[in-house]
């Protein structure tokens, strides 16, 4: 077959999919949320509205799931969230630059944030501090979220279930079937190698698998499609530390099972690029096979990081997660630069209700949205941890947008508080008042010494 031959049947499955998100099943539309109303301060003057505080607390569930408040002059605040397996102080540490501006100019607040955010991790503070702003100013307007980004072309977003793994094929089929039985429609299994590490021959001393140890990965797939059907949406994540050429092996090992992507494919570092963004590696393996290639759930941002990826058409679809690639706003710009290459985007999410509702309300504008995913399924009080919202808050393996102001939901404190990795349910921050990430303060007072050596109580640098 040939490259261009593999690129248009990559495509179409990308179409298919993608018709499928936007027209199929949501012209039964599911009204907005009809939940308690949340407690906005309708009193709000928003030409003096400052923040006046930020504080935090951590849920210990699956990852942790750190969760921050914006909070104002005005009694009125936003919630925000850091990226999963991350932790709060990741945002505390802007606080010093936040405090005192106005939130609702979201992007003039966020700006002086953008040298302290980076990928993977690091870019969880700069994207809860987004998801607050966001937040707030809906409540101060009386708007759902994602009016202040962009247009509603969905009222619901589909789920994609990532689901546990096993060694035996046929437990993992079972688990796949119990999504099936809950009305997902879209699914995503894990293929570790060490699935088949313990089968002679099955990897070679770099931990991939051989010829023989991908034919024994196969027959989890094909377990799985025997149960969920030939045509469901399956995609596939974790192969371990593959190279280029091992990835490309592997997806065309793939290719007869028609996956709806093979995700972060590339794990060894080369040409001293971290994997994800190295997009002349990922345009070798999308180029090579018809098995679609997707990833992007550690890159922060479009300029620095998605726009390789989109320009060269290295992959055929993006994975942002909105609590690492840069929020609401910065999420939607990324979307947008997909778009226009054609190139059309799923999300990742493994964090709590608040990050994901950000999700929600961001995918919700995206007209080349496939799925977002959703890594709680089995977690008994993931949706307790919040209330505002319709229950259960994936019904039938979709989300319904909000329409209530911001984000739409508050949080539920009973619940919240029984799950926190610490004692202290957003506590005073007193210790992240000064600047801890950078101490030089230009727009405002900062006294020090100047060139002259003459002491200065209080310049303003513009």
């Amino acid at each position: 077959m040939s490259t261009r031959q593999r690129t248009i049947n990559r495509r179409s499955l990308f179409r298919q999919a993608a018709v499928t998100a936007a027209f199929g099943p949501l012209f039964q539309t599911t009204t907005g949320a009809a939940g308690g109303q949340q407690s906005v301060n309708r009193n709000s003057a928003p030409s003096t509205l400052k923040i006046a505080d930020m504080r935090a607390c951590r849920v210990a569930a699956n990852y942790d799931y750190p969760i921050i408040r914006l909070d104002t002059n005005q009694g009125v605040y936003g919630l925000g969230e850091v990226r999963d397996a991350g932790v709060e102080g990741i945002a505390l540490v802007l606080k010093h630059h936040l405090v005192g501006r106005n939130p609702l100019d979201i992007e003039g607040t966020l700006r002086p944030l953008r040298p302290f955010a980076n990928h993977g991790r690091m870019g969880g503070g700069y994207s809860a501090v987004d998801m607050a702003l966001h937040d707030l100013a809906g409540k101060v307007y009386g708007v759902p979220a994602y009016r202040l980004i962009g247009q509603k072309v969905r009222d619901r977003i589909r789920i994609y279930a990532d689901t546990t793994d096993s060694k035996d094929p046929k437990v993992y089929a079972e688990r796949m079937k119990k999504r099936k039985e809950t009305g997902i429609t879209f699914f995503k299994m894990d293929l570790h190698s060490n699935l088949v590490a313990d089968r002679p021959g099955a990897l070679n001393e770099r931990g991939v698998c051989t010829a023989k140890g991908l034919g024994y990965l196969c027959e989890y797939i094909a377990a799985i499609r025997d149960v969920i059907g030939e045509g469901a949406p399956l995609a596939a994540d974790h192969f371990g530390p593959l190279n280029v050429n091992d990835a490309i092996t592997y997806a065309r090992a793939f290719e007869k099972y028609q996956l709806s992507w093979a995700e972060d494919l590339l794990q060894a570092g080369e040409r001293n690029q971290h994997p994800y963004l190295n997009w002349q590696a990922y345009k070798s393996i999308a180029d090579a096979t018809v098995t679609p290639v997707l990833t992007g759930e550690d890159i922060f941002g479009l300029e620095g990081g998605f726009r390789e990826l989109i320009e060269h058409r290295a992959v055929d679809a993006i994975h942002p997660d909105i609590e690492t690639s840069g929020g609401l706003l910065e999420t939607k710009r990324i979307a947008d630069a997909a778009e226009a290459a054609g190139i059309p985007v799923a999300m990742h999410h493994a964090g709590s209700p608040i990050g994901a509702f950000a999700g929600y309300h961001c995918a919700a504008t995206f007209r080349n949205f496939l799925a977002m995913e959703n890594h709680a399924l089995d977690m008994p009080w993931w949706q307790d941890l919040v209330k505002g919202v319709p229950k259960p808050i994936i019904d039938k393996g979709y989300v319904a947008v909000p329409e209530t102001p911001g984000l739409g939901l508050e949080l539920n404190d009973d619940v919240v508080k029984e799950h926190l990795r610490r004692p202290g349910y957003f506590e005073p921050t007193p210790m992240f008042d000064d600047a801890i990430v950078s101490g030089f303060a230009p727009g405002g007072a900062w006294p020090h010494y100047d060139e002259n050596g003459k002491w200065c109580d209080c310049v303003s640098y513009q």
